[in-house]
């Protein structure tokens, strides 16, 4: 009923350290996907879809922001989920990526994994769905570790973009569908950028509300920001008058 994509990127901040960014994107023709299938913290990034057991994101994160791999993470909570064979779970953390589709998924299904992404879906029309979704963030991605020409936000709407231009999910009867998006880092900025995390719960264009969504929450941001930046250095409410 879905497809997703999980990355992680590394990158320099502007003062010069080494940071991980991690992201995940998802849309399905059901309504609220964001309530049930993106997970992601400053240690990695899961989705959970087919028969979802939302489960599988959330202690997923757990157990990687306690330090295990994902491939450890996700396969020991895999172990002992009886409805495994119903499942799809894939994911990346800092050093590694893991993907699953149980044999009793909905066709078509399947996944890719690639050098820190992985990208998953089930009920599509086909297996270009997930294809074309890898090669719109390989062509987007950062090269050798350098500067990414757009936000990690913005290059995971368009791998969705070019999943869904494939035909997406097949079940066209089902016109109420949804979105969303979540970016998490291992900088600490004095304010999370709005941007990084956004839902679009029910619509009959996901994606492209999605982009909408994402281009006027940076709008935001910036305004937010150029108005009350001082404030929110000092952590005052003093600076904002």
């Amino acid at each position: 009923m879905t497809f997703s994509i999980c990355v992680r990127e590394e990158y320099t901040d502007e003062d010069g350290d080494e940071q991980t960014r991690f992201g995940v994107a998802v849309t399905t023709r059901l309504p609220s996907v964001g309530t049930m299938c993106p997970f992601a913290s400053e240690n990695g990034a899961v989705a959970t879809q087919s028969l979802v057991n939302i489960d599988l994101g959330r202690k997923g994160i757990e157990y990687m922001d306690d330090g295990l791999a994902v491939d450890d993470a996700l396969q020991s909570l895999l172990n002992a989920d009886d409805g495994a064979p119903q499942r799809q779970l894939h994911g990346v953390g800092a050093e590694g990526t893991f993907a699953f589709s149980g044999e009793e998924c909905s066709g078509w299904f399947g996944h890719v994994e690639g050098d820190g992404y992985t990208v998953a879906g089930n009920l599509l029309t086909g297996e270009a769905v997930v294809d074309e979704t890898a090669a719109a963030y390989e062509t987007g991605a950062p090269a050798d570790g350098g500067p990414a020409d757009a936000p990690l936000a913005e290059r995971l709407i368009d791998a969705l973009a070019a999943g869904h231009a494939e035909g997406g999910d097949k079940r066209e009867e089902l016109h109420i569908q949804s979105a969303a998006l979540i970016v998490e880092t291992t900088e600490d900025p004095p304010v999370d950028p709005y941007f990084n995390d956004l839902r679009v719960d029910a619509t009959e264009t996901p994606v492209a509300d999605l982009r909408a969504t994402y281009e006027r929450a940076v709008e935001g941001y910036e305004m937010a920001m150029d108005r009350y930046e001082d404030a929110y250095d000092e952590d005052s409410t003093d600076e904002a008058e």
